[in-house]
C-alpha cells in the first residue's frame, strides 16, 4: 500500500496544481477563434459558456451598439439574447492598434442553449501588420485561437479577461495591398503588357507611326487609340459587353493587318483613318480586359486598379512611339527614300506578322 501510495502521490500533486488553473480558465469562458483567408476577410467567433457567467451578468446587460444578425427583437428580451448583445457590445477588434467595425451575427440563436456563439465578420484594412483581440469584461482566463488560410497550425495564447492580447504579425499574403501599391502594381502591369510582351500592340502602335512623317498625326490617332481601348476596357470589365477571346484576338491580328497595308496603299494620311484606328482601339480593349480578367483585380481598389492598368498600356504606348520617332522619324522622315526604304518594307513585314496570327488564331486554336 505504502509503495502504492508512493507511486500515485505525483498524480495527486500535478491534478492539484493543474485543476486551479484549469478552473480559473473555464470561469466565465468566451474562448475565442479568429480566422484569417487570403482574401484578406477575417472571422472571429466567441463561444460563451453562459452557465459558469457571474450571477447578475444578464440582468447588467445592454442593448447591442449595433445590429447583431439572428438577434431578433423577441430574442433581445430574452436573457440569452441579452448576454450576446452584452459580449458584442465590450468585444474589440483592432488592427495596428486601430478599431475596426465587424459584422455580427449570433450563430444559430437557440435561447436555452448552454453555449452561445457570436460571430464577427470584417475585412483586414489595407496595408495591415498586426492583429488584436479584447473583451473588456472581467470574466476570468480564455483561450484565444488564430488561424491563417494555408498554414497547419494556429497560434494560441490565453488572454486575460478585461486585457488586450497579444500582437498576432499578419502573414503578407492575407492582408490587402495599400492604394498606391495597387496603383504601382497596376502601372506596372499595364506598361510591361506593351513592353516587353504585347508584340502585337507594338506592331499596331508602329503601323500608326509608319504613315506619318509629323508626330501631331500620329498623336492624334494614339489618343483615339486610347479612348476607345479605355472604353471597352471597363464595359467589358464592369461586365456590359464582351466578345469571346476566338474573336477577339484573330481580329486584333487583322487589325495589324489592315493598318499596315493601307500605309503601303495610300501615301498619305486619309480623313477616315482616326476614326478607323478608334474602332481599331475597341477590340484592343477587350484583349487588354482579357488579360486584365486573367490578373484579376483587388475588390477594395477596383477602379484604382483599372485605371492604373490603363495609364500603364498609354504609357507604353507612348514610349513605343517616342522610342520610333528618335530612332526612324526625327533622323530619317525628311530623306527623300524614307517611304520607299522604311515606310513600306516595315509595313509590309509588319502586315506578313499581322496576317500569320491571324491564321494561326483562327485556325491554330486549342
Amino acid at each position: 500500500m505504502k509503495a502504492l501510495g508512493r507511486r500515485l502521490f505525483p498524480v495527486f500533486l500535478a491534478a492539484a496544481l493543474v485543476c486551479p488553473r484549469a478552473s480559473g480558465h473555464e470561469l466565465g469562458t468566451i474562448r475565442t477563434y479568429a480566422d484569417f483567408s487570403k482574401g484578406g476577410g477575417f472571422r472571429v467567433e466567441v463561444f460563451i459558456d453562459r452557465e459558469h457567467l457571474p450571477p447578475g451578468f444578464a440582468a447588467s446587460a445592454e442593448q447591442p451598439k449595433r445590429t447583431i444578425h439572428g438577434l431578433s427583437p423577441q430574442l433581445a428580451g430574452d436573457v440569452s439574447g441579452r448576454i450576446v448583445a452584452h459580449v458584442f457590445n465590450h468585444s474589440r477588434i483592432a488592427f495596428d492598434g486601430r478599431e475596426v467595425a465587424a459584422d455580427a451575427e449570433w450563430v444559430q440563436p437557440d435561447p436555452m442553449a448552454a453555449e452561445l456563439v457570436l460571430r464577427l465578420v470584417g475585412s483586414v484594412p489595407a496595408g495591415g501588420k498586426s492583429f488584436t483581440w479584447m473583451n473588456d469584461l472581467k470574466l476570468g482566463s480564455y483561450l484565444l485561437t488564430i488561424s491563417t488560410e494555408g498554414e497547419a497550425v494556429p497560434a494560441r495564447q490565453w488572454v486575460e479577461g478585461g486585457e488586450e492580447s497579444r500582437p498576432f504579425v499578419l502573414k503578407s499574403e492575407i492582408v490587402p495591398p495599400t492604394r498606391r501599391q495597387v496603383a504601382w502594381q497596376y502601372l506596372q502591369l499595364g506598361f510591361t503588357h506593351i513592353l516587353p510582351k504585347g508584340t502585337d500592340h507594338i506592331l499596331f502602335v508602329l503601323g500608326i507611326f509608319l504613315l506619318s512623317v509629323r508626330l501631331k498625326p500620329v498623336l492624334l490617332q494614339v489618343t483615339a487609340f486610347t479612348v476607345a481601348h479605355t472604353i471597352t476596357l471597363a464595359l467589358t470589365i464592369y461586365g456590359v459587353f464582351s466578345l469571346p477571346s476566338r474573336i477577339v484576338e484573330p481580329l486584333i491580328a487583322v487589325s495589324i493587318v489592315y493598318v499596315a497595308v493601307e500605309n503601303v496603299v495610300h501615301p498619305r494620311l486619309s480623313p477616315w483613318r482616326v476614326a478607323l484606328v478608334f474602332g481599331f482601339g475597341l477590340l484592343h480593349g477587350m484583349g487588354f480586359a482579357g488579360v486584365l480578367s486573367q490578373l484579376g483585380l483587388p475588390r477594395s481598389e477596383f477602379l484604382t486598379a483599372l485605371l492604373c492598368f490603363n495609364v500603364g498600356v498609354e504609357l507604353g504606348q507612348l514610349s513605343v512611339i517616342l522610342t520610333a520617332f528618335l530612332l526612324i522619324g526625327l533622323p530619317f522622315r525628311r530623306k527623300s527614300w524614307y517611304r520607299r526604304r522604311v515606310v513600306i518594307p516595315a509595313s509590309i513585314a509588319i502586315a506578313a506578322v499581322g496576317l500569320y496570327w491571324a491564321i494561326q488564331r483562327t485556325f491554330v486554336r486549342s
